[in-house]
């Protein structure tokens, strides 16, 4: 560890302070040009209808990446960078803190922590493993973003002027950014990429025990997960790296490649030039291996879709690991912490849920697969959570003290309705409830009821769904099965053919803290079962052929009798 580095260690940072509601509404106007949700105002009732992702998405980006305004007074501060300032303060001095040491009123709300810019530590670099990062360094990260965490891209909010304005200011932070300039290391060519390559990829990842931290299928869920901290002894996951959209520096073969050499400063991953130094592996093989994590994400990063599709089959599977579902295209369904009702949550560990949906015409199947790191309740993760409730019990009620059990939750709306309205998203409400599915690792239970919020749910007498699930490395596949038409139409929606059925989705991570409010929810979907084809459909083909084949033999019967007349009559 240079000696910058272990001078900053020793800087400490301040917690923050909670931004006020009435501020947030404020700023939610600011960014906006509208009025605020109106659950936010006069404590009334959340709304009866869902907002779209838009309105939420920009209330998360108010709570977690804050605007206020903070007048500050840096140290060191010149004509030269007064725009910088003036930015700074504006749009990230509520993460960042006013004097840039990562301590800003929302930073307690966030899993990573904001960047300390005291103390010069960067994740993202392409410069040596303790080395200062390039302007073009963070000129990229304030363009893109940090995906996985709270940092936003700035590239379409600030010109080029001012982000390099704003670049300038936080490198007056900390005295390292007075020496030399830092300077890039020198990258050679991938090689080829072949199936070869990527198995021997492999095996130097496992040579290297990249799978003690990230598990044997990258998913994050290794032996060395759950005692996982910064430089800060913050919580911090082992990437899952089988979702390549979420990674902090890029997705590619060689910024990927480009994080095993440099590694990522403050963090447990290590920088694997040394390992090249000392001829435990070739600069090849790290290509390799960077290559064979590329491989285990798909192609194209998933794109949500409003309509998830359920087609009709004669037989269904008999459960999640059924081969039968490997023929039906999965759904991308996106999820984000619930920051709207009390207790919110700004750290969660569920970042998606795949559909699969089939029927036969009679009982509608449903597929849901999601990464957890762990089967909680997981003893392993009994240290993982101590430090949760430590870094994110600032917040509206303590985290739990022990382990709960993982949750998945699927509504659906009570009754069927024409209009474009539909019950709040999150849970439903005493004038619009919902139907609930709700399932828990907790002896693998599955309970129907009704839902008029988060946290309250009345179960129904009796109900007629049934569930298989099983977890794999990191994995948790469900398969609720129920009948189109449920046993009381009163309390449960008929899954009707030929209509887009609303549905959406909440799951929990016990083991990170995480309950029945705690967790990660989405927007409303759709599944749309498609419509079984009428008898007439197979038999009029069936009857065409067969009148067909018909005339086909009277008129070859009718040549045949042709062709006699004619040899008699020449004979």
């Amino acid at each position: 560890m240079t000696d910058r580095v272990r001078a900053g260690l020793r800087t400490s940072c301040e917690r923050g302070r909670w931004v006020p509601e009435r501020a947030l509404v404020r700023q939610w106007r600011e960014l906006d040009d509208g009025a605020a949700p109106a659950h936010y105002s006069a404590g009334r009732d959340p709304p009866a209808r869902e907002p779209d992702l838009r309105p939420l998405c920009i209330l998360a980006f108010v709570v977690v990446f804050g605007v206020l305004a903070v007048p500050v007074a840096p140290a060191q501060e010149g004509a030269a960078n007064a725009r910088g300032k003036e930015l700074y303060d504006k749009w990230c001095a509520e993460c960042h803190g006013e004097t840039g040491a990562g301590d800003g009123a929302a930073a307690t709300h966030m899993l990573p922590r904001p960047r300390d810019f005291t103390r010069a530590v960067f994740q993202i670099r392409t410069t040596a493993s303790g080395e200062l990062a390039t302007d073009d360094d963070l000129r990229r990260i304030i363009d893109e973003g940090m995906p996985g965490t709270a940092m936003p891209g700035w590239r379409g909010r600030l010109n080029a002027a001012d982000r390099d304005a704003v670049i300038a200011y936080l490198k007056t932070f900390s005295t390292f950014f007075e020496g030399a300039t830092p300077q890039p290391i020198t990258l050679g060519r991938a090689p080829r990429g072949t199936a070869e390559g990527i198995a021997e990829g492999r095996a130097v990842f496992e040579k290297l025990e990249c799978f003690k931290c990230h598990g044997e299928l990258g998913r994050g869920d290794g032996q060395s997960a759950p005692t996982l901290t910064d430089d800060w002894d913050q919580p911090i996951h082992a990437a899952d790296l089988s979702e390549s959209w979420n990674f902090n520096g890029g997705s590619t073969v060689q910024q990927i490649y480009t994080r095993l050499r440099t590694g990522l400063d403050g963090t447990p991953m290590p920088s694997f030039s040394d390992a090249i130094d000392a001829n435990v592996i070739t600069d090849e093989q790290l290509w390799r291996v960077a290559r064979y994590v590329r491989s285990l994400s798909p192609e194209e990063p998933p794109r949500p879709r409003d309509v998830i599709r359920a087609a009709v089959v004669a037989r269904l599977p008999a459960g999640p690991e059924d081969s039968a579902w490997a023929m039906v295209e999965p759904a991308y369904v996106p999820l984000v912490g619930q920051i709207v009702v009390k207790p919110r949550w700004f750290g969660p560990a569920v970042t998606a849920v795949w559909v699969q949906a089939l029927h036969d015409g009679q009982t509608l199947a449903l597929r849901l697969t999601w990464h957890d790191r762990s089967s909680s309740p997981d003893p392993a993760w009994d240290e993982w959570l101590g430090r949760m409730r430590d870094a994110m019990s600032d917040g509206d009620a303590p985290v739990a003290a022990e382990q709960g059990p993982d949750r998945l939750h699927v509504q659906f709306p009570v009754r069927w309705s024409d209009d474009v309205e539909r019950p709040y998203f999150l849970g439903g409400s005493a004038r619009r409830p919902v139907s609930l599915w709700r399932w828990s690792s907790d002896g693998d239970m599955l309970q129907e009821g009704t839902s008029t919020g988060l946290g309250r749910f009345t179960p129904a007498a009796a109900g007629n769904a049934t569930h298989s699930a099983r977890y794999d490395r990191g994995e948790w596949a469900l398969q609720v099965s129920r009948p189109l038409v449920p046993a009381d139409s009163a309390a449960a929606i008929p899954f009707m053919p030929g209509r887009a059925i609303p549905i959406a989705f909440f799951a929990a991570d016990g083991s990170n803290g995480e309950d029945d409010v705690r967790g990660a929810v989405s927007a409303w979907y759709a599944v749309y079962l498609d419509v079984p084809a009428p008898p007439r459909v197979y038999v009029a083909p069936v009857v065409a052929v067969l009148v067909s084949a018909g005339l086909g033999l009277l008129v070859v019967r009718e040549a045949q009798k042709q062709a006699g007349r004619l040899n008699r009559r020449e004979g």
